[in-house]
Formats: structure tokens, C-alpha cells, sequence
């Protein structure tokens, strides 16, 4: 996956997320540029299709009110630069800003295992299983 298709994938999900439409985006964007992304211009960087300034993932970043290490995420896909691939170990690192051998610290590793408890949380299944959990617990009643 090339980069420019990682941070599409983050701009796509955060939108939704979210609950904004392709226009309340590029507006939310034309506060912090010169001018408004069309519904268009923002659709092609969802998909991938456009390469981004700094100033422009900036005011993604505050569009969608995130940071910007979370538009470069990539779920354990070998990014693609045009000399080669980078593992998703190493990618993973550079949005971690660290040293290779240097360990994470206490707020990195909540950033991570928090975005991963947000993942699993959002699945369908677990939903259901705590509406499940709920609905038990209604019928049981208070406790004496």
C-alpha cells in the first residue's frame, strides 16, 4: 500500500466517524487553506489518488480533529516508497518517533493500545454481545 492510500483510508474512516459528508469536509478544510476542497478533491484523497503538503495534512489533521501521525496509519500493510517496502514494523516506529532500540514510552503505548481497544470495541459482534449483557442484566434485576 502506497502511503497516500493509508492516509486516504484514515481521511475515509475519521470522516465517517465522524458523520461528516464529502462537502462538510472540504468546507471543514477551506477554513484552514486558501480554499475549499470540492466533494471531488476529497473523495480522491480518500482513495488514495492525490499526494499531500504538510499545510494540507494539517488542516485534515484539524478537520477531522486528530493528529497527524493518525492520518499515516496503516493496519499491519507494507507501505510502498518508491525505492522499496517498509515493513509494518518500521512504519509502525517512524509514527512512533523512536529510535529503533529505544523503548516506547507510558503515552505512546496508551495512544496504541487505546486506538486498539477502540478497534475491537467497534466490531459488530461485540455490540451485540453487550446489548446481550444489558438486556441480561435488566432481567436479573437488582442485586440483594
Amino acid at each position: 500500500m502506497r502511503v497516500e492510500e493509508a492516509i486516504g483510508r484514515q481521511i475515509a474512516r475519521l470522516r465517517a466517524e465522524r458523520r461528516m459528508s464529502l462537502t462538510e469536509l472540504g468546507e471543514a478544510l477551506g477554513r484552514h487553506l486558501d480554499k475549499p476542497w470540492s466533494r471531488q478533491a476529497v473523495h480522491q484523497a480518500e482513495r488514495g489518488q492525490r499526494s499531500f503538503t504538510a499545510a494540507e495534512l494539517t488542516a485534515l489533521a484539524l478537520a477531522l480533529d486528530t493528529s497527524i501521525p493518525v492520518l499515516f496509519r496503516a493496519e499491519d500493510a507494507r507501505i510502498e516508497l518508491p525505492a522499496g517496502a517498509v515493513s509494518p514494523e518500521d512504519y509502525r516506529g517512524i509514527l512512533l518517533n523512536r529510535e529503533p532500540d529505544m523503548p516506547l514510552d507510558g503515552v505512546e503505548e496508551l495512544i496504541i493500545a487505546l486506538h486498539d481497544i477502540g478497534e475491537v470495541l467497534s466490531r459488530p459482534a461485540l455490540a451485540r454481545l453487550a446489548r446481550i449483557g444489558r438486556v441480561a442484566d435488566q432481567v436479573a434485576g437488582p442485586e440483594s
